[in-house]
């Protein structure tokens, strides 16, 4: 979630959303060196994972893992076991951002559950667990989302029906990652939200998710 742009605003206070953990706060970093995704975007997300086609047998990573990756604050991550995730990896490297993503974990006691793994995004080590969802936040315009994800699927981070989501600037370009089908794409004010999935049918039938 680092972001080497100056953010217009940054959020007035970081909460979760939804689950079990809702409303609970969370903290971030003083000063510009972390970006995290605002409520808004967030609660936009999970709520096209929840009533979405993808939600028509439960949530995608419902009692599965979830890799957070560029993870910051923690807040998706967070968010995904406050939502009924069984276990989130989180990977980053900047020393702020894991400190408050330490604070967040302890204080809503996940600590058992939440699993960080301090370390480059683009070079990361041999997953230790196939995830359901990734959500990847790197900064906008670094040109990181698809270097990451190849790299992630080739360590073994991603489960083969893994769902990506990727948040990147609302007008950037993002190379389609081999081995990706695009379902859709959201866009919610300087943000936009990529949903891939590994594996998927890049031609003909696709499934759409819902407004949310």
């Amino acid at each position: 979630m680092r972001s080497p742009d100056k953010p217009s605003r940054r959020p007035a206070g970081l909460r979760i959303v939804g689950g079990v953990h809702r409303g609970r706060r969370l903290v971030a970093p003083p000063g510009e060196s972390v970006r995290p995704t605002s409520d808004r975007v967030r609660e936009g997300l999970f709520n096209i994972l929840s009533h979405g086609n993808f939600a028509a047998s439960g949530l995608p990573f419902a009692d599965r893992p979830v890799v957070d990756v560029f993870a910051g604050t923690g807040a998706l991550g967070l968010e995904a076991l406050s939502r009924g995730a069984s276990a989130a990896i989180f990977i980053e490297n900047g020393r702020d951002a894991l400190a408050a993503l330490r604070r967040n974990i302890a204080a809503l006691g996940e600590s058992e559950r939440a699993h960080v793994v301090t370390g480059d995004a683009t070079r990361p080590l041999r997953g230790a667990i196939a995830c359901a969802a990734a959500f990847l936040d790197p900064p906008y315009r670094s040109g990181l989302a698809a270097p990451a994800l190849s790299a992630l699927a080739a360590s073994g981070w991603l489960a083969p029906d893994a769902l990506v989501v990727i948040e990147i600037a609302a007008a950037e370009e993002l190379p389609s990652p081999a081995g990706f089908a695009l379902l859709d794409e959201r866009v919610y004010g300087a943000a936009r939200l990529v949903f891939l999935r590994r594996d998927g049918v890049a031609t003909g039938e696709q499934p759409q998710l819902e407004n949310s």
